[in-house]
This record gives structure tokens, sequence and C-alpha cells, in this order.
């Protein structure tokens, strides 16, 4: 992982220092809710539908064992609503102390950071504070910025990886951090890359998606898309250079955000991402990032060209660690009962992948479970991963796209001696990149932009099936749930996609079939297509289950979900989720209502 410098720390110190005298001055009406907005937000406080949320940066995903226990400290110590904020959540009818909230969890997002959805906005300085003692923070995870840089969660071990791609992300992350000229750009702007053969970062579907690649003569570079996103408009992104040199990327990010910080529609926000340039200029647009770009390097003598010392000194904080055969496992005592081989050989086909070291194995640690919200870990779960972490993983975790842990280090050896740990924990569960490893955001229950609730839909799903032996025979299927249009769930990209719609005050969904994030099961980036009118909340699950006997009935052996939809095509689909329409819609859901004065902050989020 790469270790920060005194230069690093001091910087996040003083930011937390900044933003505790900013708190203050707030409480003590010296600074007004409005000056103070602008203000929080940059160090990724929300104001939410019901209490703050605080969203922790996690460049590239990476989490020591270290972060993962003061995670679990804030979500134990500082993860909880006032009885005021309970009423308003819960209702005054509950029962203060009885009624169950998800609160004392961290929440993991499909951009590898962390949430917490409760904590005080008064105790918001103490946990910044916290967060610096092991380097963290919440800088840049809002506003119209660089957003934080994703990355592939099997990056420097991937068995298909051309270039280890973290020492690159690290490099962009200082680079992006506080940059003058782009610390107001017309919307929100991410970046992800990727050094591997196969897309697990869903790079089609960012701002920018960078691919690490070598060209005929061995030299590496970048293959650069732009103008891809969700939201109300998605848009797969547009090749504009099939080969850039490596050390010349920043360069070249600053002609691409440039040009955008210049063309792009601050007019109207929902026509302001960077997609919405690209696909309208098209050629234009290239040129002119061409044109900037050789001014970049001709006229300002190329300034942010990676240096090969510069590159050297981050490439070697990402060595693999040295793992030796006296490390604290008990490998040789563990058998596996004869009863759960079946569940053992089923986890190491699902959650277990292999390594570019062959004595080594990246191991993924299954959140989704009946009572949980996808992405949700709480306080115990957080510290028996870094547990997990320190005896089988060197100390390291990965968040993943997913909304997963992952262990990259594990000895192949020492997999049953993990397995019977992590499933003692409830963390071993082998359904990973099975239907119930869904997506989800967190929805109507916490943000104020949602039209509907993700939560509750997931955990019927969820609840519907629960038979490991159906879940394994369904095979590899991506369901994602938004709670809005703005996609956080990633549903575009779903085999299965759910949006939450808001209609004559009632939550409905629509329903999308065929999406791909552009993983190799997947396919090629596509946005899934929607298979009607939208449904009643009660008859989603039915709805899925609709969808998937028929492919029960339309698959071919062992033909995947997404296989099977591509040679069927839309038609008998949509004809089998139709049918399961309730007769009655006054069963639904009511949604939830809005809450005004929190719309701005959940337009940051």
């Amino acid at each position: 992982m790469y270790q920060y410098t005194e230069f690093d720390r001091q910087f996040i110190r003083a930011r937390a220092a900044q933003h505790r005298d900013q708190l203050e001055r707030n409480q003590a009406g010296t600074l007004s809710d409005d000056e103070f907005r602008p203000l929080r937000l940059q160090n990724g406080w929300y104001i939410q539908r019901y209490a703050p949320m605080l969203r922790v940066a996690v460049p590239y995903g990476e989490l020591s064992s270290a972060q993962l226990r003061v995670l679990a400290r804030i979500a134990r110590e500082f993860d909880h609503p006032s009885k005021e904020v309970f009423d308003k959540a819960i209702g005054t009818q509950a029962t203060w102390g009885t009624t169950h909230l998800p609160v004392g969890y961290g929440h993991f997002t499909t951009r590898q950071n962390v949430q917490f959805n409760w904590i005080p906005l008064a105790k918001s300085a103490d946990v910044m504070d916290l967060l610096a003692t092991v380097n963290m923070h919440g800088i840049q995870t809002s506003g119209n910025c660089i957003r934080n840089i994703t990355s592939d969660q099997l990056a420097g071990v991937a068995v298909d990886e051309i270039a280890d791609p973290r020492p690159f992300a690290e490099i962009m992350r200082q680079w992006s951090t506080l940059h003058p000229e782009f610390a107001f750009l017309p919307r929100k702007f991410k970046i992800a890359i990727t050094g591997a053969t196969e897309d697990r970062a869903a790079t089609h579907w960012h701002d920018v998606g960078l691919h690490l690649k070598k060209n005929d003569a061995g030299e590496l570079g970048f293959k650069v898309l732009v103008g891809g996103g969700m939201g109300r408009t998605p848009v797969i992104g547009t090749t504009i250079r099939e080969f850039l040199p490596a050390l010349q990327i920043m360069n070249y990010l600053e002609a691409v955000v440039r040009v955008y910080n210049r063309w792009g529609r601050r007019d109207n926000m929902y026509k302001a991402r960077i997609k919405i340039l690209v696909k309208a200029e098209g050629q234009r647009y290239i040129d002119e990032v061409e044109a900037e770009y050789e001014q970049i390097i001709t006229r300002d003598g190329a300034p942010h060209t990676i240096s090969q010392a510069e590159l050297d000194r981050v490439t070697a904080c990402f060595v693999p660690p040295a793992l030796t055969a006296s490390a604290p496992t008990a490998t040789k005592t563990v058998v596996v009962p004869p009863e759960r081989q079946k569940d053992y050989d089923r986890w190491l086909q699902q959650n277990v992948a292999p390594h570019k070291n062959p004595l080594l194995r990246a191991v993924t640690l299954s959140y989704k479970r009946l009572g949980q919200a996808p992405g949700d870990a709480d306080a115990d779960q957080l510290d028996t991963a870094a547990a997990l972490a320190d005896e089988f993983s060197a100390g390291e975790t990965r968040v993943t796209h997913d909304q997963n842990l992952l262990l990259p280090w594990v000895r192949a050896e020492d997999l049953p001696a993990l397995w019977v740990a992590a499933s003692h924990a409830g963390l071993a569960r082998s359904n990973v990149r099975l239907l119930t490893d869904m997506i989800a955001c967190p929805g109507g229950d916490f943000c104020a932009l949602a039209n509907a609730r993700s939560i509750p839909i997931a955990a019927q799903i969820t609840e519907r099936y629960q038979d490991m032996d159906e879940l394994h025979d369904l095979g590899e299927i991506d369901l994602h749930i938004s709670g809005c249009i703005n996609s956080c769930g990633h549903h575009h990209s779903g085999h299965i996609g759910i949006l939450g719609v808001d209609k004559d005050g009632k939550e409905w969904y629509q329903v999308s079939l065929g999406g791909s994030d552009g993983s190799a099961l997947s396919g090629e980036a596509v946005p899934g297509k929607v298979v009607g009118p939208s449904f009643g909340a009660l008859e989603v699950p039915g709805v899925i289950e609709a969808v998937l006997d028929t492919f029960r009935q339309q698959r071919v052996g062992r033909e995947t979900f997404i296989d099977c939809f591509k040679r069927v095509g839309m038609d008998a689909f949509k004809a089998a989720a139709n049918s399961a329409r309730l007769a009655d819609k006054h069963e639904d859901l009511h949604a939830l209502p809005k809450k005004d004065g929190y719309a701005k902050d959940a337009q940051e989020a």
C-alpha cells in the first residue's frame, strides 16, 4: 500500500483542524449554515434525509487493517441517531431503544468509498481527527471536482494484468487533490483505471476510463475513454486515444478536463456532465483535447510529465508483501468436515480468484446476507475483517465495485483455515457474483433525492432466493438496484436492473434487462433495456421470479443469464415480467416524502 509522507500526514491533520474550526464557528452562530455547507461538503459531510452522511475516501479501494479498525470504531461509537432523529426517521409512536435502526454500520459504495449515515454533525470534527490518525479523510468525495479514483480490486495480483495501475492511480490522486483549476468543474468528475485485459473497474461507465496496455514495441501506455456515465442519459465512453505514452497521462488528463471545464454546460445541471459535451460535440471535442494537449506539451513544457524517478518511488510502495511460512495460521490442523465439503467447494469456486503468484489467492468476503443491506458492514464485521486481513492477507483488504471486501494476499495453503474463520463470522457465503450478491444504493431510506426505497426491494429478493442450490443453478447474474435516476446503484449496467421512480405519490420500479459493465462475464458494456411500464413495490420480487423462470425454460445447458438473454432476445422476458403484475395496485408501498432543504446536498452526492 502507498506509504504517506510526512507532508501527506500534515496535510490531512491540518484539514481536520480546519474543519473543527469551521464547525465550532457554525455552532457558535458566526458561520451561517449556508456558509458552512460548501465547506463541510468539501470534506465529505452531507445532510441527507434524516441525518448527516459522511463519505470517506478510499483511493483505488485499498484499506489496511488499521484503517478498518478505525472505521469499526467510528461505526460503534459515532454512527447513532439522537432521539430527535430517531423520532423523525421511525415515528414518535415507536419506543426509543427498542426499534431496530441500521446504525453502527459502514457502507461500502460502488466507487470503493465508505459511508456512514447517522453521525451527528456536532461529532464530525472528532471523527475527522480519528480518521486522520490512519491517513484517511473525506476530501473531494463531494462537489464538482475530480472524485476518488477507482480501480480493479485485483490490481497488482490479477493473472491477466499488463501493468499495476495503482502507482498511476496514486500519482493521479496527488495531482487532482485540490487542483486549483478543477475545483469548480461544471459537474462531478470520475476516473477509473485498470491494468488488466478484463475490465473489472467498469471504465466504460466513467467520465474518464483508462486502460493500461503495451504497443507493438513493448512500450507502456493508456487507452483513453471519455464521456461515459449513467444517470438520466446512460452513455458508454468514447475512445479518444488508442495509445498514449504512460508517463504523459497527467498532461493528457489536464487537456481532457480543461476542455470540459471550458465548454461544459453550467446552465443546466442535468446536462453538465462531460458525457453530454462529448455526445454533442463528438470529433470537435476530441480535436480540442488534442490541440490543448499539444499546447501543454510544446508551449508549457509538459509540466505534468511523470518522471521515471517519481514513478519508481511510488511503485516501490506497491511491492508484494513478504509472506513467510511462519505466518500465524494453523493450516495443517484445519480439516474441512465432510458434511461441509460442498459448501467449501462452492466457496472456492465463487469467492476465490487466481493470483499472479501461483502460491497465493485473492478471496472475497461476502457481506450480502438476509437482514443486512447490500454494502453494509457493522462494527463487529469491520473488526473481524481487520483480524482476517492481519492473519491471512498481510494486513490489507480491497473494497470491491460490488460492495464487498477482498483479501488480496492469501496463501493457497491457508484457504481452509480462512474459510473456517470467515464462516464463523458469517462472511463466507458462496454467493459472490450470484443473484443475491446484488448492488444497491441506500435509496429512500436515507437519500433525499431518492424516489423509492432500494433496501426493502433488495431484502425481498434476497429472502426469496436463500436456497444455495438454486442460486448456484441460476449461475452468475448481476442484479443492480437504484432508488432514483442518479443511478448510484448502477442499474443501467445490471443484467437485471431495478430503478425506483415516483408516480402519483407511490414508489414504483422500472425493470431493465441485458445491461453490462464490460466485464468478461457480461461482455461489451451496454445499458439495459426497460421491459415496459413500471411495477409496484410488491410486484417486483414476482417480476424477478418470472424473468428467472423464463431463463430456466430458455437456457441451453449451463448457459449464463446474460448469454441466454442475448440469444433469446427481450420479448420472452418482457412477456413474463408483464404477466407477473399484481391485480391490486393499491397494495404498493407509499413513497417517502421529500425533505425540503436537503436536496442540494443530495445533488452533490
